[in-house]
Formats: structure tokens, sequence, C-alpha cells
């Protein structure tokens, strides 16, 4: 470990000891697996909570590994049941969707951290999340929810390298953000486009990509891959796999993004007002 990294970490465990028992908004991705064996190793397990929400919104391939990271780490992960769909303001799917969607995890973190003795609750921000547009983090805010990660300066780069020194299985897998996040702004977030969603990009996973994306525009699946993956989906037999098989999901046009494969893409139609608003 290098002595920037390794001084990072040991910020990281510092902070982690002063909050003594931590509850955890876990989701099994690259950076809340890495803060939960942190918080395991500095803390020990009794002390902390690991709490997942399960929704339409987590697509099943995703609670398996969060589950299973759990279990690799020794730790069991309580279940948190979110209705965020019968929110309307979260369902409308505009611009601030993402901080309608954290105050219903952290609220009802809050409401478990109440019940069962718990006086702080964590999340897996990292440094590189100020910079980006996260509703979520005011979210955060409004809830007294620390990110640990953040405040030790921690990118997603230091995360992974430090995940693969401690061998969890997440340090190289792509990021996966929740199926919400591949709607459309303003056109609604139903149970039925969640899970067209995760149907279509489980049927890519079975054509061996890795890091994809299918964007829902209503009848239009955008499919996002990286440059060198664009012949997987355009040449034959996949292209007219892929084809019938979104159009069995509902979609009726099956389109292929040739900027490539970009985090957030569908951020890009926000004007800099609706970000400085809403981030």
């Amino acid at each position: 470990m290098i002595a920037d990294l390794q001084k990072k970490y040991q910020v990281l465990e510092e902070i982690l000891k002063k909050l003594d028992k931590v509850i955890l908004a876990y989701s099994g991705g690259v950076d809340s697996t890495f803060l939960l064996k942190a918080a395991v190793d500095s803390l020990a397990k009794e002390n902390v909570l690991a709490c997942i929400a399960v929704s339409p919104s987590l697509s099943k391939s995703q609670y398996e590994q969060a589950i299973q990271c759990a279990k690799d780490i020794g730790i069991d992960v309580e279940k948190i049941q979110l209705d965020e769909l019968s929110d309307s303001n979260y369902a409308a799917n505009k611009a601030d969707r993402c901080f309608h969607c954290k105050s219903h995890l952290f609220g009802a973190l809050n409401k478990v951290a109440g019940e069962k003795g718990f006086e702080n609750i964590i999340c897996g921000s990292n440094f590189d999340d100020k910079d980006d547009y996260r509703p979520g983090n005011r979210a955060a805010e409004v809830f007294n929810v620390r990110a640990p990660l953040m405040e030790a300066g921690l990118t997603k780069n230091d995360i992974r390298q430090l995940s693969r020194e401690l061998g969890l299985k997440t340090a190289d897998v792509p990021a996966s953000p929740c199926l919400a996040s591949r709607i459309s702004y303003g056109l609604e977030i139903t149970e039925g486009r969640l899970k067209q969603i995760e149907e279509a990009e489980e049927f890519l996973k079975g054509l061996g990509l890795l890091e994809f994306r299918v964007r829902h525009h209503n009848e239009i699946a955008r499919i996002e891959v990286h440059p060198e993956d664009i012949n997987i989906i355009t040449e034959e037999p996949n292209r007219s796999k892929i084809t019938n098989a979104f159009k069995k999901l509902g979609f009726k046009y099956v389109t292929l993004d040739l900027q490539g494969f970009r985090s957030g893409s569908l951020n890009e139609t926000l004007t800099d007002e609706q970000k400085r608003e809403n981030g």
C-alpha cells in the first residue's frame, strides 16, 4: 500500500472508530462493500449493521451480489423494504429523483437506528462524488448521514486499489447504479419499466458484456457499450437476437449510442440551473 493511500485508510479508520457504532446504507457495490469491510475491521461486526434497501429499482443480480459480498465479510444484512413508487415526487422522475429516493432510504434507516440504539448512519459516497451531479448528497445532509469515504478523501480508484489489497470481489466490478437511473428524466418510473431494464440488461450480460447500460426512452431502448464492444451488438446473430428480445420486452425501437458508454449520460439533458437547484 503506497504511503498516501495508507494515510487515507488510517484517516478512514479514525473516522469510523469515533463513530463507534454504525448503520451502513449498503448496496453491495464497490464503495459500500469496501466501507463495510473497513467498518467491520475497525469496529467489530457487532457494532456494524448493514442494511440494504429492497425495491423494484434493485435488480435481483445486484441483490444477490450484495448478500454474498456481506457473507464473505462475515456479516448478515438487514433488508429494508421501500416503496418509493408510491411517492409521486419520486415516480415523476424529475431532476431531483435521487433526492427523493435517498430520502426514503435514509428516513427508514433513521427509524431503524432509533429502534436498535445506533446513533450514526453512514453511506458509501466517495470523494469523486463531490464533483458529480448527486442530489442524494443533499438528502444525506438533511438526514445527517455521514460519508466516511468522502471525508477521508478516498476516490473511486483508491477504493478499488484498497479493495484488491483486502481481497474483496468487488474490486474490479463495474459500477451499477439503481435501475431507475436508466429511465430518461420526465418519463414516469413504473415497476414495469424497471423490469424491462432489468431483463434487457440481463440479456446483454448473457452475451458476455460487462460494462454497459440500457437507457429507457419510453418506446426506445438506447444501448450504451464501450466502443470496443460495439461489434458485439451490431454483428449477427447478436444484432437480431437483441432486437427480438428487446421487442418482446415491449420496446418498439432498439438503438445503439455511437458515443459509447458513459456513466450518468442522462444528466447530459439537464441544464446547469437544474443541477444547481437539485445537486
